[in-house]
């Protein structure tokens, strides 16, 4: 009897251990599957941070060709430059003109009886707020004689504040932080329903970056400066670095109000390129939260930020013209760029030229360049931002000295994109919040707010807006943003196949197409300079043999031009493929007319000075080859949109893939 009642009391006992350790299995098969995920979407993160650096570097760089071009202007030469002189000139007097008769713009632009969209009536009202988030909800454009006017009157209104905004929570019951939106209607939509839109009660703070990347940029900046306008004290803007005419021509904003606006367009974007230069550069929460867009540098001073002629500043990353430049037609003495002078590493263009500043101008200009682009790290210390081209890398040490200069808590900045939608470092004295979810694509990342009350205690909101990725599971969310990650770095490959080819076979003496994991690494690394995991990658973008070897060749083999261009040296169009987005923003400033057509003697001239300021040595029969091909129809003009198809590449099998 007993043993009976033994045996029966031992056989639950073994099901409840053999139930515990299978529950144990399979939570550490969860760890371990959660693990590698996140291990995934870091790598997937770190992969498009870096080529969008990659390019902002590039953007900066262009900025300074941008310079070239009208120190060319300024100082033509024997060869003669009359097209530029001619593209530039043109402009600056167009911009006399729109500066003279501003105010009367907007009455010159007629509103159709037949145009069934919203009427604005000025001074707005809440009604007027309203109908807009009504009518962009429904995807309606609004007529450009409401957006000129609306764009007046932002002006206006911001020419009369400061440079740091003063800001109290006892005015409210809380303050709304919101960082990059970049063009994306939705997370802006998103937010309000959330949290409730800007009114009396309920406060806001837009930390910069409104525009660019996203297609519904101008939609953002009507909301918001609509709102500003109606709730002057409750609606607060900061600049950031994408508030910058010159960044807007390669990120999309640019082009996204010229489809929009057609033949208004120029006169949107000229107000808009003043309206920036007058946005306030921070804002200080309570005397003890400073916000601003990028970071700060050790020679950070708030006092001279806030004494400092904002407006002059119409683009942070080129030096505004020197008075006695601006005050003579005949432009200033120029003299070469320095380390000191340059806000760009000084290894990547040594030769150009860049305005002469005295110290205070220049000061001026590096105050506000490190504020809005500069980028925190774990290092003591302050540093050029090596990947993104401009700004500084601010230590912990930079960030306590700063803070207790001038009696503060914390710094709360945008700038970057967190997988989380926002992120601390610094022991929590520096807070990163960015508030576009999906940002590089469907899954990439959440969006994120901050909100502070009185005891400036900050808490998070998070979200993802979700009509594309609902009925994926994370897996699969993941997956897709990694593969679309991974396109972009094969494409990166692909366009310095030459370099690259050159860096292998450094490493492979025998020419046997093989070279180690940590040389491949090596190589990629030297020519590509993304401080990426190459070693983890690898298995991702090339062939790896049996032997832990890899088969460099087929970092190239699953791309291809879709329509490649015959009788062209291959060097010149893997050089055209690699900057093809500078050459289209170039493009888009000499098509004044927006055609899409230039004549070939532009296009000529325009690469010898492109070649010029990319030290490429390209001799002027390749590109006279390159223009003929490209000129199918032979009358005399190139159709670029043409031109860009040439050089899209694609994956070879991707057509196979399909059916």
């Amino acid at each position: 009897m007993g043993c009976g009642t033994s045996v029966r009391s031992r056989s639950p006992a073994k099901k409840s251990e053999r139930a515990i350790r299978a529950a144990v299995l399979i939570q550490r098969w969860y760890r371990c599957s959660v693990a590698r995920l996140e291990m995934r979407r870091r790598c997937m993160l770190s992969i498009f941070q870096s080529i969008e650096y990659a390019e902002e570097q590039a953007q900066l760089q262009l900025a300074t060709f941008f310079t070239f071009m009208l120190d060319q202007c300024s100082h033509p030469s024997s060869t003669g430059k009359d097209w530029i002189s001619h593209l530039f000139h043109s402009s600056s007097e167009s911009l006399k003109s729109s500066e003279a008769h501003e105010l009367q713009e907007y009455s010159k632009v007629d509103v159709p009886d037949s145009y069934q969209g919203l009427r604005l009536s000025f001074p707005l009202a809440i009604s007027d707020t309203n109908a807009l988030l009504h009518a962009f909800k429904k995807q309606q454009h609004l007529h450009a004689r409401y957006v000129v006017q609306l764009l007046h009157e932002t002006k206006k209104f911001l020419k009369q504040l400061p440079n740091i905004i003063h800001l109290s929570t006892s005015n409210c019951k809380e303050i709304t932080i919101c960082g990059d939106l970049h063009g994306k209607l939705d997370d802006l939509l998103l937010i309000f329903y959330k949290n409730g839109l800007p009114s009396g009660e309920n406060t806001y703070l837009f930390n910069g970056d409104f525009v660019d990347r996203g297609t519904n940029s101008i939609e953002i900046l009507i909301i918001l400066f609509a709102f500003l306008l109606v709730y002057p004290n409750n609606l607060h803007l900061n600049r950031g670095n994408h508030e910058d005419h010159i960044i807007n021509l390669r990120y999309g904003f640019t082009k996204e109000v010229m489809l929009k606006y057609k033949s208004h367009g120029p006169i949107i974007l000229q107000l808009l390129q003043d309206i920036y230069s007058w946005l306030p550069l921070a804002t200080i929460i309570d005397s003890k939260v400073l916000v601003l867009h990028g970071g700060i540098a050790d020679t950070t001073d708030l006092d001279f930020l806030s004494s400092i002629e904002r407006n002059k500043f119409k683009s942070a990353v080129r030096p505004p013209r020197p008075r006695s430049e601006s005050s003579h037609s005949g432009g200033g003495h120029r003299r070469e760029v320095g380390p000191k002078m340059s806000h760009l590493n000084s290894h990547l263009h040594p030769r150009h030229t860049t305005p002469e500043l005295t110290a205070a101008e220049h000061k001026e200009w590096k105050q506000v360049l490190n504020i809005l682009w500069s980028d925190p790290r774990k290092q003591k210390g302050c540093s050029p931002n090596s990947f993104r081209g401009g700004g500084c890398y601010f230590g912990p040490d930079v960030t306590s000295k700063l803070l207790k200069k001038y009696n503060l808590k914390m710094l709360v900045r945008s700038h970057e994109c967190k997988q989380e939608g926002y992120e601390l470092c610094h022991d929590g004295k520096v807070i990163t919040i960015f508030s576009a979810s999906n940002y590089y694509e469907d899954g990439s990342n959440r969006g994120a707010y901050l909100k502070l009350r009185s005891d400036l205690v900050p808490r998070f909101v998070q979200y993802q807006v979700s009509k594309c990725t609902r009925k994926l599971t994370l897996h699969q969310r993941v997956s897709a943003a990694e593969e679309a990650a991974l396109r972009s770095l094969r494409e990166k490959l692909y366009a310095h196949r030459s370099e690259l080819l050159a860096a292998f076979r450094k490493y492979d003496q025998e020419e046997t197409g093989r070279i180690s994991s940590s040389d491949w690494a090596l190589a990629v690394e030297s020519v590509l300079h993304l401080d990426l995991p190459w070693r983890t990658l690898r298995s991702r973008l090339v062939r790896v043999a049996s032997d832990g070897s890899v088969e460099y060749l087929s970092s190239f083999e699953d791309l291809k031009m879709e329509q490649p261009i015959k009788q062209v040296q291959p060097n010149l169009v893997e050089t055209l493929y690699r900057y093809k987005t500078d050459l289209k923003i170039i493009f888009n400033i000499i098509d004044k007319d927006h055609s899409g057509l230039i004549s070939i003697e532009e296009f000529r001239q325009t690469w010898k000075l492109f070649s010029s300021h990319l030290q490429i040595n390209i001799d002027d029969a390749a590109i006279d080859d390159l223009a003929r091909s490209i000129d199918s129809n032979k009358d005399g003009s190139i159709d670029f949109n043409e031109f860009l198809e040439a050089f899209r590449v694609v994956q070879k099998f991707e057509n196979k893939a399909i059916h």
